[in-house]
């Protein structure tokens, strides 16, 4: 994926992984509206993997390639049974997490916290390359709390290429450990694009990908002019209906006008599966709630997603209910703005 990417000049256009967020439905949902865009998993802790339940924690829909794994852990014997596990799963890359900064991951001192200690972020990643037929990337901050970005940053991409990491995706902020609450690392910490510019320059050979903070596919593709990849995260997640121009933009498919009848029926369908195999219309429809976000009739939708998929016994119907409270009319331009 990565080294075609490389070879080919194609950039990459992805979802990020998002703790809550990005679970198989919201995936499915994704990969309806767009069909390249690469996908993430929520991160998954290896010590879940290797005593939990594996279908629930790895399974997914063929539908949702290509996909990622992000893997949360700091031991190189367990990533790697962990990746050894996952390649029953089929995943068509492997990530490591190196950048969340909440308190339950740096309790498992893995995460962001693991930019204090880039040796072990080295052996981790030349263990789960030891076992993976995926790509192995990595997911890092420019740092964490006092360390110095242009020294730290640098000495982290160095010690994992060494170690084979196929891919450096990189948010381009601090994270502080202690201080900050998980949601104001999001926001508060200075965004720095340039410093994952001066990194693509000095690895041109190397595929870096850059995210934090990108609301918009004309931010997204200023971003492709330096570096080779660019990941949304709750922009995507909070007005999915954006990923409808990435296939044109981002892959060069034809632009063409967005299937929402196509989409609403594609969904009922797999709410049915889902509710068929013991699930809930709102496992589902908790991620569809902001996807038309800004259209007239939008709040009518939302109103009916938030309410009746909770009643007893809500099945697809409702999502008929709520697309019809929408009105599509110049919804091209909306998205395209």
């Amino acid at each position: 994926m990565y080294s075609d990417a490389l070879k080919t000049g194609r950039k990459i256009f992805a979802v990020a992984p998002m703790i809550d967020w990005t679970d198989r439905h919201c995936r499915y949902l994704h990969r309806q509206i767009s069909r390249h865009a690469l996908l993430y998993t929520e991160m998954v802790v290896v010590d879940a993997i290797i005593h939990g339940p594996r279908d629930r924690l790895l399974g997914h829909d063929i539908a949702e390639h290509p996909v990622a794994l992000q893997l949360g852990g700091s031991d190189p014997v367990k990533l790697a049974e962990a990746v050894r596990i996952a390649e029953a799963y089929h995943y068509d890359e492997i990530n490591l997490n190196v950048g969340c900064p909440s308190d339950r991951v740096q309790s498992g001192t893995f995460g962001a916290c693991l930019m204090l200690t880039p040796e072990t972020v080295a052996s981790c990643i030349a263990a789960m390359k030891a076992i993976s037929k995926a790509p192995v990337t990595v997911k890092c901050r420019i740092g964490v709390d006092e360390q110095e970005p242009e020294e730290a940053l640098p000495e982290l991409m160095t010690r994992v290429l060494d170690a084979g990491a196929d891919a450096i995706w990189i948010h381009a902020r601090k994270a502080w450990l202690k201080g900050l609450s998980p949601k104001e690392n999001r926001e508060i910490p200075p965004l720095d694009y340039d410093i994952v510019y001066r990194m693509k320059s000095r690895w041109p050979d190397v595929f870096i990908g850059i995210n934090g903070g990108i609301q918009t596919l004309d931010q997204a593709e200023a971003h492709l002019a330096h570096v080779d990849g660019v990941m949304l995260g709750r922009a995507a997640y909070q007005n999915a209906a954006i990923l409808a121009d990435v296939d044109h933009r981002f892959f060069g498919e034809p632009a063409v006008e967005a299937d929402w009848n196509g989409l609403r029926d594609r969904m009922m369908d797999y709410v049915e599966r889902h509710i068929e195999n013991g699930g809930r219309l709102q496992h589902v429809a908790r991620h569809m709630v902001g996807l038309f976000t800004g259209l007239p009739g939008s709040r009518r939708y939302r109103q009916i997603l938030s309410t009746d998929a909770n009643k007893p016994g809500a099945g697809p119907d409702v999502i008929a209910a709520a697309f019809a409270a929408v009105d599509f009319a110049g919804e091209r331009e909306r998205v395209s703005a």
